[in-house]
């Protein structure tokens, strides 16, 4: 692979990486030359990835603190240091409307979506520093980006998510630490097939997207692999939007 591109002797953690979005971040930084440790909170689906993929792995509730720091503790005793982290793991919640949100589901869409992007950071970014620099990647959305009368807490954490990657930014570029985010639109995976068997829904969207199709996870691994090489030396602080335009388009 070209060296701009090239991921060779990094060192990644990738959160939520057993399936859909996040294991194509694993496949695709594995293909650039990194090493990878692939975690979920599901014990079997994290140990098939670890198998099936060829590198170490840890099931790993990403609410839960000390799940955090023995992830962290992991890849250092596999790979002795670590350069690339991935905040990918996150869940939906319970969709519908602000007025009517149960405060419960809300703060277990905040505690899995933003807390732990905020506390995972904390216990990586010093190891990081020590490696000499590195990327660190935010898994924000769309929904974070536009107003929506549906996806309360899920959209609310997204749009904390990239601000925090704003944030670490500043804090962390005098290390040569760069933070970004990124929001993919409408992907094609396991848990949006549903929606892509409503034909009038998938009308209506893709109607708002101009390159009038679903993306797929390829794509947004692309992106990924690109804010972690050096090929993005000089980008931080940002959120790369994947979504085929639909986020600028006017529905027209």
């Amino acid at each position: 692979m070209h060296g701009l591109f090239s991921l060779a002797g990094r060192s990644a953690i990738i959160t939520g990486s057993t399936r859909g979005i996040g294991r194509a971040i694993a496949e695709a930084m594995i293909a650039a030359g990194a090493r990878v440790v692939v975690s979920s909170e599901d014990r079997a689906d994290t140990e098939r990835t670890s198998r099936e993929l060829a590198v170490p792995g840890l099931p790993c509730d990403v609410s839960d603190d000390a799940n955090l720091l023995r992830l962290v503790d992991f890849a250092l005793s596999e790979h002795g240091h670590l350069d690339v982290l991935v905040c990918n793991a996150g869940i939906p919640g319970t969709a519908g409307p602000f007025s009517g949100i149960d405060m419960t589901d809300y703060a277990h869409v905040m505690a899995i979506n933003l807390r732990s992007q905020v506390m995972l950071c904390n216990l990586t970014l010093p190891h990081i520093t020590a490696a000499g620099g590195g990327s660190v990647i935010l898994m924000s959305s769309l929904a974070g980006l536009r107003g929506n009368g549906h996806l309360n807490s899920y959209a609310l954490a997204k749009a904390g998510v990239a601000q925090l990657a704003r944030n670490l930014a500043v804090e962390c570029g005098p290390s040569a630490i760069r933070v970004n985010a990124i929001s993919p639109g409408f992907i094609e995976t396991d848990l949006s097939r549903p929606l892509m068997a409503k034909t009038q829904f998938m009308e209506r969207r893709l109607a708002m997207t101009p390159l009038r199709r679903a993306g797929t996870v390829t794509e947004v691994a692309g992106a990924a692999v690109f804010l972690a090489s050096p090929a993005a030396g000089f980008i931080t602080g940002h959120n790369l939007v994947v979504d085929g335009g639909t986020l600028i388009s006017d529905g027209s």
